[in-house]
């Protein structure tokens, strides 16, 4: 997801979506421990930049509505 998409959803759309990812990435993280292989390696760190970029969008509708 590109953060011009983020910025148009409202903010209980966006907290769904980091719970949705975080949840995903657990899991993943999961068989990483216990050893497996995840079907896609790439994926995680992909995971990890949307939640990243969820969070920023967040914050800067948050500091907006302040000033």
């Amino acid at each position: 997801m590109k953060a011009k998409e983020l910025k148009a959803i409202n903010e209980q759309d966006l907290e769904n979506k980091i719970i949705e990812l975080k949840k995903e990435l657990m899991k993943v993280n999961s068989q990483i421990a216990i050893g497996t292989v995840p079907k896609s390696p790439g994926k995680v760190r992909e995971m990890k930049r949307a939640i990243a970029r969820i969070l920023t969008v967040k914050r800067q509708k948050g500091g907006a509505k302040k000033e």
